[in-house]
């Protein structure tokens, strides 16, 4: 999937890492002749590649970037209050991940772009990716509710 870079930083070791606005990490090195990317060791290099996009792997598997924090969960809904909106397309914010939680029953969780079509259980939560549409489907009786993750100080 692609996704764009918002800003650069380092790794432990010193390496060029791009941050993408799904949060995960990405190296971005330059390592003649194997890789050649000579635009990474400028700051306006750098800068200039700042939206471009490069292919996330971790989103493609529904990777959560492991530094994200809770900070707003829904009211807990059933078969009778499910809002319809959640049974259509819909997507998170930029940067903003989810978590469906289910407390009781089965609940199927569908990503038609990434032809995914999942069975959300209490042992089996499902992973909301940025801005990707996504929708529920319900499997019989269910009480579950989302909670949604962001980057710390990414948004106030």
């Amino acid at each position: 999937m692609k996704r764009p870079i918002i800003r650069f930083g380092h790794d432990d070791i010193g390496d060029w890492v791009a941050t993408l606005n799904c949060g995960h990490l990405q190296h971005v090195r330059h390592s003649p002749p194997f890789i050649n990317r000579p635009w990474v060791i400028t700051e306006s290099g750098r800068k200039n590649k700042i939206g471009e996009t490069l292919n996330c792997v971790r989103c493609d598997k529904f990777e959560f970037p492991g530094n994200f924090i809770p900070y707003k969960k829904t009211p807990v809904f059933t078969e009778e209050s499910l809002p319809s909106g959640l049974k259509s397309d819909h997507s998170t914010k930029t940067g903003v991940w989810g978590k469906i939680i289910l407390i009781e029953g089965t609940l199927q969780y569908r990503v038609n772009s990434l032809k995914t079509d999942t069975v959300l259980s209490p042992n089996e939560p499902g992973v909301i990716l940025p801005e990707v549409l996504h929708s529920v489907a319900l499997l019989g009786p269910v009480k579950f509710y989302v909670e949604f993750y962001k980057e710390p100080d990414y948004l106030t």
